[in-house]
């Protein structure tokens, strides 16, 4: 025992050693921690020196002192000083930057600007020489031809031996050289005929050659510009007249091939637009001036194409080569090219007999020549992925434009609605997000598509014509929509799952109008595809029963219709929609469990149900008038349904309500709404007893429905919402009960009692005095449940 308590006291005193030096090592690290965060904010090198701190703090107690009083020092003095100097050296480079950009300026001037202003000051001045002896016939035309060519090629040679110590300068006399050349050649051909065609074309394809060789070799764009795209000022060259077109069009056609030689080596875009502008610009001055069908129908559409190849070969061949991301400018150019190039030679096959019928394979062409593409970037790995999307992209587009040109009607909505779905479901799935965004133009397109044919194959029904007739449901068109909502539900399914992110999901605004147009695109297309079949059912019946009878002794013969169809035709469509708009409602609460939707649901159902109370009713009523008064039942059968549709269509206006009342019970929706639900729900009880109680005093030919019957139902019903809220704790519903009793009241004294007999004043008023007593019976009674109410 002696030696364990003498273990634990060495421990013990150990133990307390331990930790006294544990708190000198503390108050030490505090210590350096202090004067290193007061060090930070002078010297800028601390990190080097705080880590060799830090790791001296592991070694013994000596080590940390004559480390601390070694590192202190320093940096009191040494780093302070060093880091004074050092801003001052720093602030002096700005001053010395001056002159620099002076001299950067004059170089420009100097070496760039006056020798291209030089170089077209003399093509000027020979091009007003050569003018000045033609005018006045100093030369003959042939040897002002070979001066011209002397003074070119001279002025080529000179440029070509200066090109070693003198670049730049040589480049721009090479660039002036082709020009003077191209210009003589013109003369030469256009204005004195002394070389024939052939010779100047093939003059024309050497300095084109050239050209491209002296850019390239020089790697000045200046010499592109000027010696190629200058060619285009030469006006129609070699297009004198008749025929003549496919020379010019041949000579634009060799330079943009010059061009596009270019383009393998150099992205040079001013160059690039140049020949764009240019060659575009011709051909549609010609287009619109000369071109006449008849005659330049093949060579349009011929040198149409090779322009619309070399460009687009142009503006893919060096980002292709080279791997370089296209920019904004590159798709625009793209898009350009494409669009020009379809709408150009859409016109030209219009105008055409044979043309007009292959314009959905034209269409279909340009989309075949985009997927080569698209496929040949796809297989040799070229370019950023963007450009592979982007031609993909025309591919569709092109698809999807060939399909409404070369078909028509429930074609174009099917087709563009599956191409839709299928592009969404690429975008989301594969996060393509260009797939996306091209699939939302498409959706809007479907759906247009399908109202315009909802508008025109169902109001096309006549008699006379069979064939016209449309069978319920059982139709191509009813199948269309099916298909369409099919599309349509897949879409929505996709964008409801989490797991795949939108291509908007950074821009919440459009993300959200996204989101809420897909499903109220299906919602509607669901609701119209069985409505307007419902609608064309009751529209053709009624057509069917037009009716021309020629009455004796009268000159004009009478039309007559069955309007009970039309009146069928309007509460079957308001049934319909109540079970619409219930089914939605059980849906949600059931599945989907939107609180969203719940909530456009509810105000759909009160929508319905008003309808339904304003003009369902009274369509109801119409019906029963008809059948009391059996009108033209002569000529159309006047049955008993037109009495038992009421009760059809008050069965469907329970569902709605019993659906409305589920719903708002919902945890999810996570609003309150019972007072408006309780509104909602006695008010139309007690216009469906009224309008049912007015329906069995006309039956039974009473003359005061109106009156007497209505103001003592008005009155009882206000007498059960009073037992009603007294009994469920409802304050709106007994002040809704007292506001209906006063209405009664009004009534009674200023509609009621200006027509009644004495008896049936005596009935309304004694049966009204006992509801009020009753009323208040029932307030003194339960004054003290009243009173204890909890306001909801």
């Amino acid at each position: 025992m002696t030696d364990n308590q003498d273990k634990i006291n060495q421990l013990s005193d150990k133990l307390d050693s331990l930790l006294k030096r544990q708190d000198d090592f503390s108050r030490e690290i505090n210590h350096l921690r202090t004067e290193i965060d007061k060090l930070k904010a002078t010297e800028t090198e601390q990190t080097v020196e705080k880590e060799e701190t830090e790791q001296n703090l592991s070694v013994t107690d000596t080590n940390l002192e004559f480390k601390k009083e070694k590192v202190t020092p320093k940096y009191d003095y040494h780093q302070q000083e060093q880091q004074k100097q050092e801003p001052q050296k720093q602030t002096a480079p700005p001053v010395i930057k001056t002159p620099k950009v002076k001299s950067d300026l004059e170089k420009f001037i100097g070496e760039n600007l006056i020798n291209k202003i030089g170089i077209a000051i003399t093509v000027i001045g020979v091009a007003i020489g050569a003018k000045y002896s033609i005018e006045h016939d100093l030369i003959s035309p042939l040897t002002r031809i070979i001066l011209g060519y002397l003074s070119g090629l001279g002025l080529l040679g000179f440029g070509i031996k200066l090109k070693k110590k003198y670049e730049n300068y040589s480049a721009v006399l090479v660039s002036g050289a082709m020009t003077i050349l191209y210009f003589i050649t013109y003369s030469a051909y256009s204005f004195y005929d002394l070389i024939p065609q052939g010779i100047a074309f093939a003059l024309m394809v050497v300095f084109t050659a050239f050209t491209v060789i002296a850019a390239i070799n020089y790697n000045r764009q200046v010499i592109a510009h000027i010696g190629l795209v200058g060619a285009y000022a030469v006006p129609f060259l070699l297009s004198e007249g008749s025929g003549k077109v496919a020379i010019l069009f041949a000579y634009m056609a060799i330079i943009n091939i010059g061009i596009l030689v270019i383009a393998f080596k150099k992205y040079w875009k001013p160059l690039y637009y140049s020949s764009f502008g240019l060659t575009w610009l011709m051909y549609l001055i010609w287009h619109v001036s000369k071109y006449r069908t008849d005659e330049y129908f093949g060579l349009a559409l011929a040198f149409l194409s090779i322009f619309f190849v070399t460009f687009y070969l142009m503006f893919l061949a060096y980002k292709l080569l080279q791997k370089e991301k296209f920019k904004t400018d590159d798709i625009i150019l793209l898009l350009t090219n494409s669009f020009i190039f379809y709408g150009i030679g859409y016109v030209i096959l219009d105008k055409h007999n044979t043309g007009e019928q292959l314009l959905g394979v034209f269409t279909l062409c340009n989309a075949i020549v985009h997927f080569i593409v698209s496929a040949t970037i796809y297989r040799q790995k070229l370019a950023d992925r963007n450009l592979f999307y982007l031609v993909s992209g025309l591919v569709l587009v092109f698809i999807t434009i060939a399909i409404p040109v070369q078909l028509d009607g429930n074609w174009v909505t099917l087709l563009w609605a599956g191409e839709a779905a299928l592009l969404f479901w690429i975008g989301r799935t594969k996060n393509i997000s260009i797939y996306e965004k091209l699939s939302y133009p498409l959706m809007f397109l479907a759906f247009f598509s399908i109202v315009h044919d909802w508008m025109i194959v169902y109001n096309s029904y006549y008699p006379e014509m069979p064939e016209t007739r449309i069978t319920p449901l059982l139709n191509i068109n009813f199948l269309s929509s099916i298909l369409f909502i099919t599309a349509f539900g897949f879409i929505n399914i996709l964008n409801r799952n989490k797991n795949h992110a939108s291509a908007w999901i950074s821009h919440k605004g459009l993300s959200k109008i996204i989101s809420f147009s897909i499903p109220t695109i299906l919602l509607f297309t669901i609701y119209y595809a069985f409505r307007i079949e419902i609608a064309n059912y009751w529209h053709q019946l009624y057509k069917d029963s037009a009716l021309t009878i020629n009455e004796d002794g009268k000159q004009y013969a009478n039309y007559y219709w069955n309007y009970d169809l039309i009146k069928f035709k309007t509460i079957w469509i308001i049934n319909y929609t109540l079970l619409f708009v219930s089914l939605i409602a059980f849906v949600n609460f059931r599945k989907l469990r939107n609180q969203q939707l719940g909530i456009i649901n509810l105000s759909l159902i009160t929508l319905t149900l008003v309808v339904f109370l304003i003009q369902g009713l009274y369509v109801l009523s119409e019906l029963r008038e008809s059948y009391l008064e059996q009108t033209l039942s002569q000529y159309y059968q006047r049955g008993i349904f037109n009495i038992g549709m009421r009760y059809v269509s008050f069965a469907f206006v329970s569902v709605t309500l019993f659906a409305c009342y589920k719903h708002l019970r919902q945890e999810f929706m996570q609003i309150d709404l019972r007072m408006v639900f309780d509104f909602l729900l006695h008010t139309a009880i007690l216009w469906i007893a009224s309008s049912e109680l007015i329906n069995w005093m006309d039956i039974g030919e009473s003359a005061q429905s109106y009156k007497l019957g209505l103001s003592i139902l008005w009155g009882v019903y206000s007498l059960f919402l009073i037992a009603l809220g007294i009994w469920k704790k409802k304050k709106h519903l007994r002040i809704g009960a007292i506001a209906l009793f006063a209405v009664t009241l009004v009534k009674l004294f200023f509609y009621d009692i200006s027509h009644l007999d004495t008896i049936a004043k005596t009935v309304v008023f004694v049966s009204l005095g006992v509801l009020l007593l009753i009323i208040s019976f029932l307030y003194n009674k339960y004054k003290h449940i009243i009173s204890d109410e909890v306001p909801n």
